[in-house]
């Protein structure tokens, strides 16, 4: 059975995928993002070779949940821009640690197919995920999870029990 939506379940991730875990949004979103600097429907179309309905759709949803803004550029016809608000702004180290990984992970003999420059230190980079306080990267070795008290134990991680 397909599961229709995630809206009841207290974990963060399920609220995520909620939102953007349809096919072809996170492809959109990284779209918009500046390293892309798409804007316009037919450029992340033409870009994404997606079906006309399927983008309008994802858009409309994106727009929906507060992701994405719609800004007018034409009236006649009315044609629109799609550019991200601070809560898509927001999804820019989803959309760079899995580029990490597909760069790892992809297949590729040759490297990966896009690199990143850090325009402030001017050396090429990639994601990694540190902890807010140390700044050391995290390892899943060095993580545990605790359920918040006004949490369910449904939240993904088991009632603290100590270390594991």
């Amino acid at each position: 059975m397909k599961r229709a939506s995630f809206e009841d379940i207290d974990c963060s991730v399920a609220q995520t995928l909620e939102q953007v875990g349809e096919w072809w949004t996170l492809l959109i979103i990284r779209d918009l993002f500046r390293f892309k600097n798409l804007h316009r429907f037919e450029e992340i179309q033409a870009d994404l070779g997606i079906a006309r309905n399927i983008l309008s759709d994802r858009l409309s949803r994106l727009v929906e949940v507060g992701i994405v803004e719609k800004r007018r550029y034409q009236e006649r016809p009315e044609r629109f821009e799609y550019h991200l608000t601070r809560k898509g702004v927001d999804l820019m180290p989803v959309i760079l640690t899995l580029m990490a990984w597909g760069d790892t992970y992809g297949g590729w003999d040759d490297g990966p197919p896009v690199v990143l420059h850090h325009r402030d230190c001017d050396h090429d980079t990639h994601a990694i995920v540190a902890g807010a306080h140390c700044g050391e990267e995290l390892d899943p070795r060095s993580l545990r999870g605790r359920v918040a008290e006004w949490a369910t134990t449904s939240a993904g991680a088991a009632p603290e029990t100590g270390d594991r």
